[in-house]
């Protein structure tokens, strides 16, 4: 099986696998009837990835307050194939286009059809995952009305249809409950014996380099103090888990926003690559934070 994020993601944590496995507890692979649990899924490279080195997870409790995103998991947790045929005709219509022109006509026709959000969780789950493959570099970003609006994207004959990650992705699906809303609401679905990880929106590093768009709702400084208070709530209750998010010292090294915020939990900087910015020159490597409640 080869499960993997079955969208592109801004924020994906694909690149940090490596230094995420080298901050887990060590002994989590021995545990018995283990719960995973990320109240931010996101596109879920952790996800997939966890569920497939961890054979000892008996259950995993996902979600995020995104609609699209978490009725996207329950589609293809439950009706892979009938997905994959839609998308199939979606591909097959949008390579026989006969000119980017008319491939950007059709774009924006289905972005339209997107954003009136009155179609089934299929159709809607299938659009999503068009102009996922079709958009500028792969983003999902909404305005404050909650209309998606990224530009259509340049591709020769992008994949639009991935049936064997679709079906890979269903087959682990299948023992994850997919929650949408608050993500407090994961304690109420857990066991005594489970591990958080959480992937919230970022704090920007900078006022030019926010980047949280995936809903229409803000995740601001009053958001992130929310997080850490629960994250403190869960360490009183006895479970364990592990938090990414950006290193604001990377423009500012007097910034100490969140060793202020986790005081006394142990915070470790790790290097990623930048993968959203118009100007590629700036896409290097930057720090992120991983920060823990054990050591």
């Amino acid at each position: 099986m080869n499960a993997k994020p079955f969208l592109k993601w801004a924020g994906g944590k694909t690149q940090l696998l490596s230094a995420i496995r080298k901050s887990l507890p060590a002994d989590l692979a021995h545990r018995s009837n283990l719960t995973y649990v990320e109240p931010f899924v996101g596109s879920g490279a952790v996800l997939f990835w966890f569920l497939q080195q961890f054979t000892n997870v008996r259950q995993a409790v996902i979600n995020d307050i995104n609609p699209d995103l978490t009725n996207a998991y329950t589609v293809i947790k439950h009706e892979p194939e009938k997905l994959i045929t839609v998308l199939d005709n979606l591909q097959e219509t949008y390579y026989n286009l006969p000119s980017e022109a008319h491939r950007k006509d059709f774009f924006l026709e289905k972005r339209a059809q997107f954003n009136q959000r009155n179609h089934n969780e299929l159709d809607n789950t299938a659009l999503l995952i068009f102009l996922n493959r079709t958009c500028f570099n792969g983003l999902y970003r909404v305005n404050s009305r909650n209309a998606f609006n990224v530009p259509f994207g340049r591709y020769a004959n992008p994949r639009i249809c991935d049936a064997a990650t679709l079906r890979a992705d269903s087959q682990l699906l299948q023992r994850i409950t997919i929650l949408n809303g608050d993500y407090t609401q994961t304690l109420e679905h857990v066991t005594e014996n489970a591990f958080f990880y959480f992937d919230p929106p970022y704090k920007p590093i900078s006022k030019t380099a926010s980047f949280n768009a995936y809903s229409h709702e803000t995740f601001n400084d009053d958001q992130q103090r929310r997080l850490a208070d629960f994250c403190r709530k869960l360490h009183s209750d006895g479970y364990q888990w592990l938090l990414s998010n950006s290193d604001l010292k990377n423009t500012d090294e007097n910034n100490h926003f969140f060793e202020e915020l986790y005081a006394g939990f142990p915070v470790r900087r790790v290097r990623a690559r930048r993968a959203i910015n118009s100007d590629a020159s700036r896409r290097g490597e930057i720090s992120e934070l991983l920060i823990t409640n054990y050591v």
